[in-house]
């Protein structure tokens, strides 16, 4: 894709936010492909997001059979009694539906998991795996003491991309892919990322190869097609949660 491209998908994703709603209103896009091989051409670690090479760009591989909790994304569960790092037949997919033996993170029924973000990101990208009903992404920033939330997205929103642009994991049968969400403008910047599975529903939530970008304002990098315009939500409103009532743990 041309420069001249890019700045016009990237341009027409701003107006299709500003147009689609109010200016207290936030918005953060995803997209959702099938993604690319890891390191040194890997294809049974799961799938890895087009940017994990970029500048700015870090990304947890969860092999060390552990999530971080120091450096710049730390990870907490709400309960812990059941999710965690695992090896199993249920991890997210390779690039062409390759079977993943490596480590990924599972989050079960009813449970959380908080990514507290050391430094304000503008893009955040999960190889996704088994996609269940409920599965659930909330993103926030960092107001003062308070918590705004930035955007909330669950796999309703995001399913219809997946038999468009994902892999089918045979072995599964059901559908994988690398689901990218980005920032539109320094309105949805965010710092905290919380992802769930509801206690209502069943399955749980498979996800490998986190990556996020380190930045302020709109995610510069094109998304990569088809789908570019895709899934615009927003938030209509600001929900400022405080740190003395709200569960989210936080940076200290």
């Amino acid at each position: 894709m041309s420069f001249s491209k890019k700045a016009f998908c990237i341009a027409a994703l701003s107006a299709i936010a500003a147009f689609g709603y109010s200016s207290s209103a936030q918005a953060i896009s995803f997209n959702l492909t099938k993604g690319v091989a890891g390191p040194g051409g890997a294809t049974n670690q799961g799938a890895y997001s087009e940017f994990y090479k970029d500048a700015g760009v870090t990304t947890i591989d969860f092999n060390s059979g552990t999530v971080p909790t120091t450096g710049l994304a730390q990870y907490s569960f709400e309960n812990g009694k059941s999710s965690g790092v695992v090896q199993d037949k249920w991890a997210p997919a390779g690039p062409n539906g390759e079977n993943n033996v490596g480590k990924y993170l599972e989050v079960f029924n009813g449970d959380k998991v908080t990514i507290s973000l050391g430094k304000t990101m503008n893009y955040y990208g999960i190889d996704w795996g088994a996609i269940s009903a409920n599965n659930t992404f909330s993103f926030f920033k960092t107001v003062g003491k308070d918590l705004v939330n930035v955007g909330a997205f669950t796999s309703k929103d995001v399913e219809p991309l997946a038999a468009k642009n994902g892999v089918l994991n045979k072995d599964q049968n059901q559908w994988n892919g690398y689901l990218h969400f980005y920032s539109t403008s320094d309105q949805d910047n965010f710092d905290t990322i919380q992802i769930s599975q509801s206690s209502t529903e069943g399955g749980g939530f498979e996800s490998d190869n986190h990556s996020f970008h380190e930045g302020t304002g709109a995610f510069t990098q094109a998304v990569p097609e088809p789908g570019m315009g895709l899934g615009v939500l927003a938030v209509g409103g600001l929900f400022l949660l405080k740190r003395k009532s709200q569960k989210l743990q936080l940076p200290n």
